[in-house]
């Protein structure tokens, strides 16, 4: 298999999970929404967005690339967070419909790549400033380890409020081989 087949999988798994993870916060009162659970981002609410946030960031950092500065260039002239823990939607709905249309980015973006593309090395600033040079397919490799680390907070402190999202695992997306 090659790397973006696996990048592949991993931004339809993101949707998925997403729609799961949201239609699930759905189910709960904006005030249970934003009740502060202990978790690194408080609430549920705050960890979504927080999400959201790290995507942006990352997703606007991969539009730097040459290849895909036209797959990401909606997502480049989105303004830029201000901080990782920024509430960018106090609102779930509105919150929802930016993920999904970002998710729609995600899988358009990931379908454009080609292997050469991951090879590429990306120069960066993280939030704090410092200058970083890294190759690109690891970045994408950490954008998506970063959205199911803390997804899976988000079905903990959903699992804790009595929401039960049902199954989790990639493996549920992984298609079936026909040959052997």
């Amino acid at each position: 298999m090659r790397m973006k087949d696996n990048f592949v999988l991993l931004a339809i798994y993101n949707q998925w999970m997403n729609s799961k993870v949201y239609e699930g916060a759905g189910h709960l009162s904006s005030t249970d929404l934003a009740k502060d659970r202990g978790a690194f981002f408080g609430s549920i609410l705050g960890t979504l967005n927080h999400i959201l946030v790290a995507d942006t960031v990352w997703l606007k950092r991969f539009a730097t690339h040459p290849s895909c500065l036209n797959s990401l260039r909606d997502v480049a002239e989105l303004q830029n967070p201000t901080s990782p823990d920024q509430i960018v939607f106090h609102d779930l709905g509105r919150l929802s419909e930016h993920r999904i249309w970002l998710d729609r980015n995600i899988i358009n973006w990931v379908a454009e790549l080609s292997e050469d593309d991951l090879g590429f090395i990306l120069n960066y600033h993280s939030i704090e400033g410092f200058p970083a040079k890294k190759r690109y397919s690891s970045l994408v490799l950490h954008f998506f380890n970063h959205q199911t680390h803390h997804r899976g907070q988000v079905s903990t402190l959903l699992s804790q409020a009595g929401v039960d999202i049902g199954v989790t695992d990639l493996l549920a997306q992984i298609p079936e081989e026909s040959h052997v």
